[in-house]
């Protein structure tokens, strides 16, 4: 079983409050490099690529770069996905360099928490980081997301204002009239700089209602570790509803082996939701 990425949670702490996300209902943690170390070589066996993120931002440690340094050990690439608001904290060339083969910034944070910062000092680290990686390096992506778009454009006045920002600093028109109307994914902002559109989702819940069957990427195209050492199937379920098992006292082999899990893979197969969160997950949709 291969996978084209792993989730791997060193943090389930993200240090903001974001109205778009569930409330974390689970003790606040932090994946041990001892512990992150053997899950990254279990890891190396089923995939070259590994996102250091699934409910926490990697960036509020200040010892990523210890991280990181593990990931590269075992020749493989890593994505951070980061809210922006812990870039200061780091120096640009440690989040540029090898093994990190792409960054996402979710900008609709800064509008969805109480900040005292203003918006172009929010944005002022994330130019740096972009500057930086022009200047020095090849690599990786940045990914710029705004995952706020829905049919109310319900945040069209803070994207306004920031296409502003962005039009200002990268010398390219953005015509938010144009980006809703057409439904644009992404906009090229300067080489492997892009800026990407999404709707707001639905996290799944067991309080949700029910969505009936389905197929999904999870056990196909990754699955996820949270930073207490559970595998799930879904890098969406950062409460670890569907728990596979524990790192901590079984291989990743004999997880992924276990008889639920060929339960849940067999039923996406045929288009058929097996776990109850599954069938309660609205994001599958988008697969149908």
């Amino acid at each position: 079983m291969k996978f084209h990425r792993i989730y791997v949670e060193i943090t389930n702490v993200c240090g903001l409050a974001c109205s778009f996300c569930p409330t974390k209902n689970l003790p606040s943690k932090k994946m041990s490099l001892e512990f992150f170390e053997q899950v990254i070589k279990e890891s190396s066996s089923y995939t070259k690529e590994v996102a250091l993120h699934v409910m926490g931002d990697p960036l509020v440690l200040s010892n990523i770069h210890a991280y990181l340094y593990i990931v590269k050990k075992y020749k493989m690439s890593a994505i951070i996905t980061t809210s922006g608001f812990f870039l200061n904290a780091h120096e640009p060339k440690i989040l540029l360099d090898t093994p990190i083969k792409q960054i996402n910034i979710s900008l609709n944070s800064f509008d969805k928490n109480e900040t005292s910062l203003c918006l172009e000092e929010y944005m002022k680290p994330i130019f740096k980081l972009c500057e930086a990686k022009l200047e020095q390096f090849h690599q990786p992506f940045i990914n710029l997301r705004l995952w706020n778009m829905d049919e109310k454009f319900s945040s069209k006045a803070f994207n306004e204002k920031l296409f502003q920002k962005l039009s200002a600093h990268f010398k390219i028109e953005l015509d938010i009239q144009n980006i809703y109307e057409q439904g644009l994914k992404t906009v090229r902002l300067a080489s492997k700089i892009l800026l990407h559109f999404d709707n707001y989702f639905e996290w799944p819940s067991l309080n949700n209602q029910l969505y009936g069957d389905g197929k999904c990427l999870g056990l196909d195209s990754h699955i996820a570790i949270l930073s207490d050492g559970r595998v799930v199937p879904c890098c969406l379920d950062g409460d670890g509803v569907i728990n596979l098992g524990n790192l901590h006292t079984q291989t990743m082999e004999d997880i992924l082996n276990s008889n639920r899990v060929k339960s849940i893979k067999n039923g996406f197969q045929n288009h058929k939701a097996v776990e109850n969160l599954c069938k309660r997950c609205s994001y599958k949709i988008r697969f149908n």
